[in-house]
């Protein structure tokens, strides 16, 4: 495998081209649509790339404990934080409107 360019630059390539080369030149209005839903997902894939990989606990569990009433003092510190975690990747100006 090579170094460079790493999956991130070449998602971000590809962004970039269909920004500055797909999005100007398209007159039909659902290809410009589906190009920015592309546009949407390739910067998903690249924040999700450039985060690595999110600890995660086993969330079925503890919504199970949650549940039960056994919520223990970092458990709301703990969701905040997973739920940051992804909005980091899905939708980073939401996040950044509430930090």
């Amino acid at each position: 495998m090579a170094d460079r360019p790493t999956a991130a630059e070449l998602v971000e390539a590809v962004a970039e081209f269909l920004a500055g080369e797909v999005l100007p030149a398209a007159t039909d209005h659902r290809l410009k649509f589906r190009t920015l839903v592309a546009l949407n997902a390739l910067g998903i894939a690249v924040r999700e790339l450039q985060a690595g990989a999110v600890p995660e606990e086993d969330l079925p569990a503890l919504a199970a404990r949650i549940r039960a009433g056994e919520v223990e003092e970092q458990t709301l510190p703990l969701l905040k934080e997973h739920v940051a975690a992804k909005l980091r990747i899905s939708n980073p100006a939401y996040l950044e409107r509430y930090e």
